[in-house]
């Protein structure tokens, strides 16, 4: 059976990398056999935009041209070097600035072998609301310190308890919104479904598209729980039902409200709306563009944190000992 489609008219201006088109007219979104928008297939998440604006930028959402040329020359030249893994926002501001500063200079850090080739996108910023690109203000929870939040990198733990289960390589959170690193998602559809794979600790999210009511707030869930329809192109998934054991702050939140659009044949638009109040005293949202890829996601292996449980926790206590005799 043919897939269906149907005329996307819309203008998108400035979203997307260089080596694609920044304005696209007229385009013929695909629809499934099924009838929904196709938003099927391996998608990276490999931009160089920054959570958080940079204040030199102030309330300018866009990248001027020079900017963006600018930046493009500084990521082949820091690639070509092979020096240190950039993660976070640390590789756009090491192109904005030519400083190069070490992730973790404490192990010696990453290089650049372990990340994939990164994408200059037109933007100063992944969030847009607020619109100075910065998180909001720290809630008055926040700020009173009225709650325990689990920590990554505990250096002595007393149980597996005091290790996060990222630390342990069980789940990094859902949705994983680092880029660069394991940040590919597979997007697979049926009638009643949608299933988002993550490179990163393979996670798998099943959503349901139904207007079924959520589960009870009593019930808390690492990944919470999904609800998932389409708005016209748009596939919106709100998910509630948080833990709030988990050291991701969007996975600690009261509620997100994601929405993946079609841009092109080679891109989508992904935006999240998050209201965490136990951090922040109002929601937020960001945004950045998902480049398709023909690549597989293939297995992402990490046991380190889990298998050597054992090893952690008695190295701890011989760290303890070494303390006490030197005492």
């Amino acid at each position: 059976m043919k897939n269906q489609s149907f005329i996307l008219v819309t203008a998108i201006i400035a979203v997307t990398s260089s080596s694609s088109v920044a304005q696209i007219d007229n385009w013929e979104a695909p629809f499934t056999a099924l009838g929904q928008p196709d938003l099927q297939g391996v998608w990276g998440n490999n931009t160089i935009t920054p959570v958080e604006r940079p204040d030199r930028f102030g309330e300018r959402l866009f990248l001027t041209q020079e900017e963006q040329i600018l930046l493009e020359r500084r990521m082949r030249e820091i690639t070509e070097e092979d020096g240190d893994a950039l993660f976070g926002d640390g590789v756009f501001e090491a192109a904005l600035s030519g400083e190069i500063k070490s992730y973790d200079p404490s192990t010696g850090n990453y290089d650049q072998a372990w990340l994939v080739e990164r994408q200059v996108h037109n933007r100063t910023s992944q969030i847009t609301d607020p619109p100075n690109g910065k998180f909001p203000a720290l809630s008055e929870e926040a700020t009173g310190l009225t709650f325990n939040r689990p920590q990554r990198g505990n250096t002595n733990p007393n149980s597996w308890l005091d290790l996060t289960v990222d630390d342990r390589c069980i789940s990094y959170g859902a949705p994983y919104l680092n880029s660069g690193y394991n940040s590919y998602w597979q997007i697979v559809q049926s009638k009643d479904h949608v299933v988002i794979v993550q490179e990163m600790m393979h996670d798998a999210r099943v959503i349901p598209l139904t207007d079924q009511p959520h589960v009870s707030n009593k019930i808390k869930l690492w990944h919470g729980d999904s609800r998932g329809f389409f708005d016209g192109s748009t596939l919106v998934v709100e998910t509630t039902n948080f833990t709030t054991k988990s050291s991701f702050g969007h996975n600690r939140s009261i509620k997100n409200i994601e929405k993946f659009t079609r841009l092109n044949e080679s891109q989508l638009l992904y935006q999240i709306t998050v209201d965490q109040p136990d951090t922040y005293s109002t929601p937020y949202t960001r945004e950045f563009i998902l480049d398709y890829t023909p690549d597989p996601i293939y297995e992402y292996a990490c046991h380190e944190g889990n298998y050597s449980m054992t090893n952690i926790l008695s190295g701890a206590r011989e760290q303890e000992r070494l303390a006490a005799e030197s005492n």
